[in-house]
C-alpha cells in the first residue's frame, strides 16, 4: 500500500527571516558592484542644470574607473553594512510576507493559501516597510561609503574607516536623529519595491507551474519568475531609489537650536520636486541602467537562493534529506 507524504508545514516567522537573510547575503555579494555604480550615477550632477559635469559616462564606466583607481575595495565599498542591511531587510521581507499575507486572507474570510492581489501587494509593502525601518542605519552608512571616492568623487563625501566608525561618528554628531535620517524615503522606496516583488514572483511561478510550462522545483522556474519580478521592482522603485540615495548622502547643517538638518532637501517630496526642476524627469531615472544591472541579478539570486535554501532547510527539518 502506498502512502502519501504529509505536506510540509510552513516556515515560522523566525525560520523565514533566517532563510531570507541568508539568501539576500548571497545575492548582495554579486550585486554590490552595480550598487556602487548606481549610487555614484545618481549623485553625479546633483541639482545641476543639464546634468552638470560628468565624471562617469555610464554604469559600466563607473565600474571600470572604480576598479582601475580603487581596486576590489572600491567596487565592493559598503559591502559590510550591505550584509547587515540585507539580513534585516530581506529577512523581514521574505520572513514576514507569508505570515502577514495569510493573516490578511483570514481577516477577509479567504483561504490563507489563496494568492489574492490586494492582500499580496499589501503584505509585500508592509513587510518591506518593517525591513526598511530596521535596516535604515546600515543602508545610510552603505550609501555614504559607496558614494565616497578618493579619486573621482561625486556628491557630498563622507569618509568612514569602517561601519563601526560610521555608526560612532553619526551618533556622536547627531545621535538617534542621524541614524534614522532618510527613514521616510526608505519606507516609501521599499514599500513600492516590496509591493510588487513577491506578488509578481509568486504569480509568475504559479502561472508557469499551473500551465505545465515548468515544474515547481525547477531552477528555470525560479530564474524566470525572479526575472519578471526584478523588472517590475525596477519600474516601480527607480525614482524613489534616486531620492533615497540623495537624502542619505546630502550634507547636513546645524540649526540654532542644535538640530542637524539636510542642507539640500527637507523630505522625499522636496527631493523629487527639486530634482525635477533642476534636472527634468530624467533626473529621477539617473542610474537606472546600473539599477537594472543590480536589481535583476539581485532579485534572481535572492529569490532563487531563498527557494533553494527553504527547500533544503525543510528537508533537513522534516527528516527527508
Amino acid at each position: 500500500m502506498s502512502t502519501t507524504a504529509a505536506p510540509s508545514r510552513p516556515l515560522s516567522t523566525i525560520e523565514g527571516f533566517v532563510c531570507g537573510g541568508m539568501a539576500a547575503c548571497v545575492a548582495v555579494t554579486v550585486s554590490n558592484p552595480a550598487e556602487v555604480a548606481k549610487t555614484r550615477m545618481q549623485l553625479q550632477g546633483e541639482l545641476a542644470k543639464k546634468g552638470g559635469e560628468k565624471v562617469y559616462k555610464n554604469a559600466l564606466d563607473v565600474i571600470a574607473k572604480t576598479w582601475r583607481n580603487e581596486g576590489i575595495r572600491g567596487v565592493q565599498r559598503g559591502l559590510g553594512p550591505a550584509y547587515v542591511y540585507q539580513i534585516l531587510m530581506n529577512g523581514s521581507r521574505l520572513g514576514f510576507y507569508e505570515p502577514i499575507r495569510r493573516q490578511c486572507n483570514k481577516l477577509i474570510g479567504a483561504d490563507p493559501t489563496d494568492q489574492i492581489p490586494f492582500t499580496s501587494v499589501f503584505s509585500g509593502a508592509a513587510s518591506g516597510i518593517i525591513g526598511a525601518s530596521l535596516g535604515n542605519p546600515f543602508f545610510l552608512i552603505k550609501a555614504r561609503m559607496q558614494a565616497y571616492s578618493p579619486v573621482l568623487p561625486v556628491g557630498a563625501q563622507h569618509y568612514y574607516k569602517s561601519s563601526f566608525d560610521a555608526l560612532r561618528s553619526i551618533w556622536h554628531a547627531e545621535k538617534l536623529r542621524g541614524l534614522v535620517r532618510g527613514i521616510d524615503a526608505a519606507a516609501l522606496r521599499t514599500a513600492m519595491g516590496s509591493s510588487v516583488q513577491l506578488p509578481t514572483y509568486n504569480w509568475t511561478k504559479n502561472q508557469l507551474v499551473s500551465h505545465g510550462i515548468s515544474r515547481a522545483d525547477s531552477i528555470w522556474t525560479f530564474l524566470a519568475s525572479s526575472s519578471v519580478s526584478g523588472l517590475c521592482v525596477l519600474t516601480m522603485m527607480q525614482p524613489t531609489d534616486t531620492v533615497l540615495t540623495r537624502m542619505y548622502n546630502q550634507p547636513t547643517i546645524r540649526t540654532p537650536d542644535g538640530r542637524h538638518v539636510g542642507a539640500l532637501y527637507k523630505n522625499p517630496i522636496d527631493c523629487l520636486w527639486k530634482t525635477l526642476k533642476a534636472e527634468g524627469p530624467l533626473g529621477w531615472y539617473k542610474g537606472s541602467t546600473a539599477h537594472f544591472l543590480r536589481i535583476v541579478p539581485h532579485t534572481i539570486v535572492t529569490l532563487t537562493a531563498n527557494d533553494i535554501i527553504v527547500g533544503l532547510y525543510k528537508r533537513i527539518r522534516d527528516g527527508h534529506l
